[in-house]
C-alpha cells in the first residue's frame, strides 16, 4: 500500500492537442479522422508500454514504532529485543512490551518508465532513532540516510537469462534480506554502498544475485601507543544469492585491507578477510503440518564472515574467528480465532574478538494472538534465552552463565484483525522479566548491571506499530 502521484501519458496528450488544433474542418469526417488519430496512437500506447500505467510517479512508504516503557515506579526502564549480554553478540530475546524508543522510516519512491519499456526506480530512505520521550529530540536524535539509490528493470536490452534481470547502484539494503519480526533480528542483513544484478534467471525455478557492496570500518589507531596515523578501511563483499525453488543458498566473500592494522583486546591481529555462506529454505506451510510459512537457515562465517547476520559489518573480529547459526520459525492458525508464531534461534562462536573466547547462547520465543473483536485482540510474548559467554576479558567484560526470560501480555487495538502482518496497532503492554544475578556483572555499563535495574522486574508501557 503506498500513496501516488501519477504522471499523465505524454503520446496521449500529444494526441488531443493534434486533434484540437490540427485545421481539420468541421463535421464527420473530421470527426472521424480525430478518434481514428486518437485510437491510433492509444494502440500503440498500449502495446509500448503497458506496464507503465499506475507505475510511475511518487509514492511514500513507512515503518515506524513509539512508545512509553516505565518501571513500577513510573520511570523510564532500559529495553530492547538486544538487552542481556547475548545481544552484544547478536542473541536478540524479543521485542512485545520490550522496546523503549521511537524509530521511524520514512521511504520516498520515484518511478519513471522510458518509452522502449524500461522502469527506473529511485528510492531515498532517511530514519530517526531516540529513546527521549520530548517533542524535540534534534540534540539526542539519530537522524540518518540510510538507503539512496536507483535500480533499472525491465531493460528493452537484455534478452536470455538476463531478460528479468534488474541493475542497480548506490546505497541500499539488499533487496532479499528477510527476519523474524518477533525478535527484530534478521536472519541475514546484507547493505552498504555498492551495485549489483538481481533476478539472472536461469530456468523457471533457478535464479541468482551478484552484488558488491562496500562498508566503511570506523578510522582507527595502527599503534595501540599512540593515535597518530589512522587509517581508513573498506570491507568489499561480493556475493552470490542462489535460489533453487524454495532453497536459498548465499554465499559471501570479504576483503578490508589494512584491517589486520586495527587493535582489538591489545593485539594486532584483526581479520583482514572473510568468508560468510547461508543456507535457507522459505516453506510454503506450517513445517507441512498445517496452513501457514516457515523459513529455517544455517550460516556460519570465517574471519570477517563471522558476523554472520549483519554480514561485514563488524571490524573487530579476529582473524581465526569462526562462528555458526541457526534459525527457525513459523507462523499458523490454532483456530479461527486464535494464532501462533514460535521461532528459535541459536549461535556459537569461537575466536570471536580474543584467542580462546567462546560465545554461546540459544533463544527460544513464540508469539500468541487472539482475536477477540473486529478490532481487538490479546497478544502474548514469551521469550526464553540461555547463554554462556567467555569474554576473555574484552573491553573489560566478565565471563557469565546463566538464564534470561520474559513474559509480556498485550492488549492490542487495530483497524482490522486478521493476521500478525496486519498493521497499525496500538498496543498497551505489561511485562515481567527474571534473569540469573550472574548476568548483572557482565559489563557494568549495560543495563542488566545497573543497581536499579534487577531480577523479577515488572515494566509497562503503551506503543504504535506502523507500516506500509
Amino acid at each position: 500500500m503506498s500513496f501516488r502521484i501519477t504522471s499523465c501519458h505524454r503520446p496521449l496528450a500529444a494526441a488531443v492537442a493534434l486533434a484540437l488544433f490540427s485545421g481539420l474542418p468541421v463535421g464527420a469526417q473530421a470527426q472521424e479522422s480525430v478518434e481514428d488519430r486518437l485510437s491510433a496512437l492509444e494502440q500503440q500506447l498500449a502495446e509500448v508500454e503497458p506496464h507503465a500505467r499506475g507505475e510511475e510517479g511518487f509514492s511514500f512508504n513507512t515503518y515506524a514504532r513509539s512508545g512509553l516503557l516505565l518501571n513500577n515506579e513510573g520511570k523510564s526502564a532500559p529495553g530492547g529485543p538486544y538487552l542481556t549480554p547475548a545481544g552484544s553478540v547478536g542473541g536478540a530475546v524479543g521485542r512485545l512490551g520490550n522496546e523503549p524508543d521511537t524509530y521511524l522510516e520514512a521511504i520516498l519512491n520515484y518511478k519513471t518508465v522510458a518509452d522502449n519499456g524500461t522502469k527506473a526506480h529511485y528510492r531515498l530512505m532517511i530514519a530517526d532513532s531516540t529513546t527521549s520521550s520530548n517533542d524535540w529530540t534534534s540534540d539526542d536524535g539519530a537522524l540518518n540516510v540510510r538507503q539512496a539509490y536507483v535500480e533499472f528493470s525491465n531493460l528493452a536490452g537484455f534478452t536470455g537469462i538476463f531478460e528479468n534481470a534488474s541493475i542497480w547502484a548506490g546505497k541500499r539494503f539488499d533487496r532479499d534480506n528477510f527476519d523474524i519480526h518477533w525478535l527484530d533480528s534478521d536472519f541475514v542483513f546484507l547493505a552498504g554502498t555498492g551495485a549489483g544484478l538481481y533476478d539472472v534467471t536461469f530456468s523457471d525455478s533457478v535464479r541468482s544475485n551478484f552484488s558488491l557492496y562496500g562498508r566503511s570500518f570506523l578510522d582507527f589507531p595502527s599503534d595501540p601507543d599512540t593515535t597518530e596515523g589512522t587509517s581508513d578501511t573498506d570491507n568489499l563483499i561480493l556475493t552470490a544469492n542462489n535460489y533453487f525453488g524454495n532453497v536459498q543458498w548465499m554465499i559471501n566473500g570479504m576483503s578490508a585491507a589494512d584491517n589486520d592494522e586495527r587493535v582489538v583486546g591489545g593485539v594486532t591481529e584483526a581479520a583482514e578477510t572473510g568468508v560468510n555462506t547461508m543456507l535457507a529454505y522459505h516453506g510454503d506451510s506450517f513445517f507441512g503440518v498445517s496452513d501457514g510459512n516457515f523459513k529455517v537457515a544455517l550460516l556460519h562465517g570465517q574471519g570477517l564472515g563471522a558476523e554472520v547476520k549483519n554480514i561485514g559489518a563488524d571490524g573487530n573480529l579476529y582473524e581465526d574467528a569462526v562462528s555458526t547459526r541457526v534459525a527457525v520459525y513459523g507462523t499458523t492458525r490454532l483456530s479461527d480465532s486464535w494464532r501462533l508464531a514460535p521461532m528459535i534461534m541459536a549461535e556459537t562462536s569461537k575466536d570471536r574478538y580474543l584467542d580462546g573466547d567462546e560465545y554461546q547462547w540459544l533463544t527460544f520465543n513464540t508469539r500468541l494472538a487472539n482475536e477477540l473483536g473486529a478490532n481487538f485482540e490479546m497478544q502474548y510474548e514469551a521469550s526464553w534465552q540461555v547463554m554462556d559467554l567467555d569474554t576473555q576479558g574484552y573491553e573489560g567484560r566478565a565471563d557469565v552463565d546463566g538464564d534470561y526470560a520474559r513474559f509480556t501480555i498485550a492488549p492490542t487495538f487495530k483497524p482490522q484483525v486478521g493476521g500478525f502482518w496486519n498493521r497499525p496497532e496500538i498496543r498497551m503492554f505489561a511485562s515481567y522479566s527474571t534473569w540469573d544475578d550472574e548476568l548483572n556483572r557482565y559489563d557494568g555499563g549495560d543495563a542488566l548491571g545497573q543497581e536499579d535495574f534487577g531480577g523479577s522486574q515488572w515494566t509497562f508501557g503503551t506503543q504504535m506499530e506502523i507500516w506500509f
